[in-house]
């Protein structure tokens, strides 16, 4: 990228089991992993949101790639 950060090639998906997203999305962040993959139609915006939050992990830190359909 033009700011000099690397894109990780491996990412977190959040396609399925909403109950967990939240969850699974924090310990994702702390256990190092920094790309988020989501996309509009999984409608797990809430749970991204508020799994990188209780994370602590700072969100310039965090890559989240999503789709268009």
């Amino acid at each position: 990228l033009n700011t000099g950060a690397d894109i990780p090639a491996i990412g977190f998906g959040t396609f399925q089991n909403p109950d967990a997203q939240e969850n699974a999305v924090c310990k994702a962040l702390q256990k190092g992993l920094r790309l988020i993959d989501t996309a509009r139609v999984y409608n797990m915006e809430r749970q991204v949101s508020k799994g990188i939050k209780d994370s602590g992990i700072q969100r310039e830190e965090i890559f989240i790639c999503t789709k268009l359909w």
